[in-house]
């Protein structure tokens, strides 16, 4: 089935969970602007656990230097997101419901449904928004979630991120995303949505990764 055909109303884009589509980097929704990054930032199941916990608890988007506010999990066990297999393919969700996680601060942890406000600035330039998590991950050794622009973003479109623990042992984190120009500037220029999604990568993975951490 084709990706243009799951669409979630609460989304300002069709094509949702198009970041999980094997042929993403060749054929991305319509007039948007494709990007995949992979780093391995360790091994063992220690490193996983630790990344994976800092993934499902805002540490990504934090330690980018994004303000995390306004976290609203989904009322109720109605929405469980979408699934995907290892090939793209919608299947059944990989979770129906749980019970709530909180960080140190009492902000909810990533869930199905849950809707968050980000804002800062990337690359010198406005980032601010309302996303929706389309899609959590957690198996025992992938772990991982997708955010979509729900209206007032700069951009359209979906950013995902992932943690593998591979058979050999390795961890890696990947983040792939697709963004369409909503803001004017971005309209016009169109390289400074590849400007900006390279320093959000790159800001998302000294969050994640402890070889890129900085010393307090």
């Amino acid at each position: 089935m084709r990706r243009g055909t799951f669409k979630d109303e609460t989304v300002d884009y069709a094509a949702v969970g198009a970041t999980q589509a094997p042929d993403l980097m060749h054929f991305p929704p319509e007039r948007s602007v494709p990007a995949e990054q992979a780093w391995r930032i360790g091994s063992g199941e220690s490193r996983f656990r630790a990344a994976s916990e800092a993934l499902l608890s805002w540490t990504a988007q934090k330690a980018a230097g994004l303000t995390v506010s306004d976290v609203r999990p989904a009322s109720g066990p109605m929405y469980s997101g979408v699934g995907f297999d290892g090939d793209g393919h919608p299947i059944a969700p990989t979770r129906t419901e749980a019970d709530q996680r909180f960080d140190e601060d009492g902000t909810p942890w990533v869930g199905p449904g849950t809707t968050v406000h980000l804002h800062g600035r990337v690359a010198g330039l406005k980032a601010d928004g309302e996303l929706r998590v389309i899609f959590v991950v957690e198996e025992p050794r992938r772990v991982g979630f997708a955010l979509g622009t729900v209206g007032g973003s700069v951009v359209s479109g979906e950013e995902s991120f992932m943690v593998d623990w591979l058979d050999n042992d390795e961890v890696w984190f990947a983040v792939r995303a697709f963004d369409a120009p909503v803001a004017l500037l971005y309209k016009v220029f169109r390289g400074l949505m590849r400007r900006r999604r390279r320093e959000l990568a790159t800001r998302y993975l000294r969050a994640i990764s402890p070889l890129y951490s900085t010393p307090a």
